[in-house]
């Protein structure tokens, strides 16, 4: 009876010492910090959302790479609006109630945004626009922040060129769409300040394909020059009819287009189009001392070593929204309030929109600095000024 209750002993015992060392060799596993994302990878503006959802799962992969935020690595779920603001809405409440995520980085457009911010806001999770309008985040929402720079900086180093060039009757183009929409407001209300007559108040729909009829009567008018606002492939039928119907007067655009799209778009009427942007575009043409050259000339060639062509303004904005919330998560944050706190923190961050600088009364974060003027010439951008 002793030796067999010592055999059973012996056995127990060298079972579970197996059973211990195959838990204690068994890894532990790390739970990932979840982060959304809306793009409009297809549809009208995916010229906006393809580089944004490239250039976002590509920072998350050069993260993971090297360990993650604290030894947590970053899973970046990532959902197609095609650029329709109810398909968006549906999708960030996706992203919260089924992904679980703490952020949300996008949506692509300011339409979409202004969609979906109800959404965040009453859920109280961090969203990190990559649009453009101001009414985002003016006035500001605890909950919304933003990486594209306002049309209201972009309009004013339009009209501060214009007044180098002693030119103040204009006449304006814009698109009947969020973004359009928000440009013409800026347009209207900071001509006065800049002392701009608006000769031609005229609006297009966003999937025109002929404005002779606008342009026919901006050439009719006392206009000394031309401000389209728009996002592809809008403004580029604008610069093809302007040329065909012969109009020389100078042709600003916003910096809703740009990238090469629409370079490509216009073709030969790009030329001599001025328009202000991200310095992303210009990298190259930036003094060594510029804040953000490091930033600028390291996206660049890591998106065209990825993907075949340079990073753009576009893509940039992505690249933004994910290093302002990898800065906020190495402050510890992991929870959505956390995140939200620590982005209002962050100051002097060098990104590829600009150097940003959030605060509770700020969650645009930019200056008029982080806009420069360039041209279209020989199918390339130039600086003016």
């Amino acid at each position: 009876m002793k030796t067999r209750f010592i055999r059973i002993a012996t056995l127990l015992l060298a079972l579970f010492s197996s059973v211990g060392a195959a838990i204690a060799a068994e890894p532990v596993k790390i739970e990932p910090i979840k982060i959304g994302a809306l793009f409009s990878v297809t549809g009208p503006p995916s010229f906006l959302g393809e580089p944004e959802r490239n250039t976002a799962q590509m920072v998350v992969d050069e993260i993971n790479k090297t360990g993650g935020i604290k030894g947590r690595p970053l899973e970046l779920v990532i959902y197609d609006t095609t650029g329709d603001p109810t398909k968006a809405v549906q999708l960030a409440t996706k992203l919260i109630k089924d992904d679980k995520v703490v952020a949300i980085i996008g949506p692509s457009t300011t339409g979409e945004t202004m969609a979906v911010k109800p959404v965040t806001e009453k859920e109280q999770i961090p969203l990190i626009s990559c649009a453009a309008g101001s009414k985002i985040t003016d006035p500001v929402n605890p909950w919304t922040f933003k990486t594209a720079q306002n049309d209201t900086l972009a309009v004013a180093r339009i009209f501060e060129h214009l007044q180098k060039r002693k030119l103040d009757k204009v006449a304006i183009l814009t698109a009947s769409d969020g973004f359009g929409a928000s440009g013409r407001e800026q347009l209207k209300n900071q001509a006065t300040k800049f002392g701009m007559t608006l000769t031609v108040d005229d609006t297009f729909g966003p999937k025109d394909t002929d404005m002779t009829a606008q342009l026919t009567k901006i050439r009719g008018s006392e206009a000394q020059a031309i401000i389209c606002w728009g996002t592809n492939p809008g403004p580029a039928v604008v610069a093809k009819n302007a040329r065909q119907l012969g109009i020389k007067l100078p042709l600003f655009m916003s910096h809703g287009v740009s990238s090469k799209k629409f370079i490509e778009l216009a073709g030969e009427a790009a030329e001599g189009i001025i328009l202000p942007s991200g310095q992303v575009i210009v990298a190259d043409l930036l003094p060594a001392a510029a804040p953000q050259k490091k930033a600028l000339m390291a996206y660049v060639q890591d998106y065209k070593k990825n993907f075949g062509v340079e990073g753009d303004h576009f893509g940039g904005h992505a690249w933004d929204a994910v290093m302002l919330l990898k800065k906020a998560l190495e402050q510890g944050a992991d929870t959505p309030a956390a995140i939200r706190d620590q982005l209002e923190k962050i100051s002097g961050f060098a990104g590829i929109g600009g150097v940003f600088g959030f605060s509770a009364a700020d969650h645009a974060g930019l200056t008029k600095d982080a806009f420069v003027l360039v041209e279209i010439r020989n199918k390339d951008w130039v600086l003016v000024d």
